[in-house]
């Protein structure tokens, strides 16, 4: 068989080459790693030892909480009350502790501390027409809860639910109570915040997950590019020294002579040398560098779901109309308090209406019209800020031209009763602004 026959027979599609899926396929060698597991005291460590960390833990907490939440009702008088009552048991602080926990460890808890006319245990539900007071919360991480006790009654209403925690009480001086290492405490006496959780089959499942857990590849190589970040700046600029009497020395002259002259010349120092010598300074080539921090950057800033200008700690506030990123963080942030924060919240407010001892008597929160209303989370800067107002006077212009509108109106509307307030400041809870602009376009169609 000649060479050309040979090579017929070795002569394949380039496109298809070792073919696909099949054990000479170098991609089916490449698969996602398994699943880590990470227990408490590991990631309390990699909080405590990463900033970037602490950043992805605590900022959205901070973000949910820090503008606080107003009440809306009728009765001023019953709304400080409540507002006060709820600033004496510092829920904001609170509740940014739980929200922080369960982000670094998959369950934060709130315990409610409770005066009840009746004697009571902690395993009971609580019953809130028995109410008198809600003296503390404290706030905790789900390294104090041993088991999670489920509902096996299939014929309960709460069947496969949460009924009990088993939780390690211990006095300040880490000593149990009354003997006690664990109790069991009923789920109702608790605010319990998990958010990730796997159906998985495991002995953890109803645990929350860790959001470190999926994060674990990621923040690796973010501690690895800061080392070799930091060991490039070390050794960003070097010196070179030639001489033709180096090659004559010995290991130990050349280590004695590199250590006098780096000593000896630093960044202002004149190098007094021969004439056939030759000293000079090298620089590291960091090209490309740049690109490849970038792409770790973009990869953390997805993987977390915030902007890198907020996970390096940008301080919420006013932002440029430009910053839609930064909007939709907010937004997501906003969709939190919403879906998690509110219920909680809602039930604490209700259990403070029904305490007999609290706010003048007890209340039925079903009896009377309330509402939680969150703070905004951010407002335009001020150049933005004119464009929208200069842009809805304009709109208002058009439907009063048009007929839409009054001019009665649209001063009730942008002014109200007490005149130009920061009420028309635009931030995160404007809404209708597509609706403004349809029926200004609807309007402008039919008279053109």
């Amino acid at each position: 068989m000649n060479a050309r026959q040979k090579a017929k027979m070795y002569k394949k599609d380039f496109l298809i080459g070792n073919g696909k899926g099949h054990g000479r396929d170098p991609l089916t060698t490449q698969k996602p790693h398994f699943r880590r597991r990470f227990p408490d005291e590991e990631l309390t460590d990699l909080y405590a030892t990463n900033a970037i960390v602490q950043n992805i833990i605590d900022i959205p907490a901070e973000d949910m909480t820090k503008n606080g939440f107003d009440l809306v009702m009728k009765d001023e008088k019953l709304k400080n009350a409540i507002m006060q009552k709820l600033r004496d048991l510092d829920v904001k602080n609170a509740f940014k502790k739980m929200k922080s926990y369960e982000r670094l460890h998959g369950d934060g808890f709130i315990s409610l501390g409770v005066t009840q006319r009746v004697p009571f245990t902690l395993d009971q539900p609580l019953d809130p027409r028995t109410l008198m007071s809600v003296d503390y919360i404290h706030p905790f991480s789900g390294m104090k809860v041993n088991e999670f006790i489920l509902n096996d009654d299939m014929f309960s209403a709460n069947f496969g639910r949460v009924e009990k925690f088993q939780v390690y009480r211990q006095n300040l001086t880490g000593y149990n109570i009354a003997g006690i290492m664990q109790a069991d405490v009923h789920c109702s006496r608790l605010i319990h915040d998990q958010t990730r959780r796997l159906d998985d089959g495991y002995e953890y499942e109803y645990r929350g997950r860790s959001l470190i857990e999926p994060l674990y590849d990621i923040i690796t190589i973010m501690d690895t590019s800061l080392w070799s970040v930091g060991q490039i700046l070390y050794d960003f600029v070097f010196k070179i020294y030639k001489s033709e009497g180096i090659n004559d020395m010995s290991t130990d002259e050349k280590y004695d002579l590199g250590m006098l002259m780096n000593f000896a010349f630093k960044t202002e120092a004149m190098g007094i040398i021969g004439e056939n010598e030759e000293l000079k300074k090298e620089s590291t080539n960091v090209s490309g560098i740049k690109e490849l921090l970038d792409f770790v950057w973009d990869y953390l800033s997805g993987a977390v779901r915030m902007p890198k200008s907020v996970i390096k700690g940008q301080e919420a506030g006013t932002i440029t109309g430009a910053q839609y990123d930064i909007m939709n963080y907010y937004g997501r942030i906003a969709a939190m308090q919403e879906n998690e924060m509110r219920p909680k919240l809602e039930h604490l407010v209700r259990l403070l209406l029904w305490s007999s001892a609290e706010l003048g008597g007890r209340i039925d929160p079903d009896k009377i019209d309330w509402k939680l209303k969150f703070n905004p989370l951010w407002q335009l800067d001020s150049k933005t800020d004119s464009e929208i107002r200069l842009a809805t006077a304009q709109a208002d212009q058009i439907y009063m031209t048009n007929g839409v509108l009054t001019a009665d109106e649209v001063r009730e509307t942008r002014f109200g009763q007490f005149g130009l307030t920061n009420e028309l400041k635009f931030n995160g809870d404007v809404a209708d602004l597509d609706k403004m602009a349809l029926d200004v376009y609807k309007a402008y169609r039919e008279n053109h």
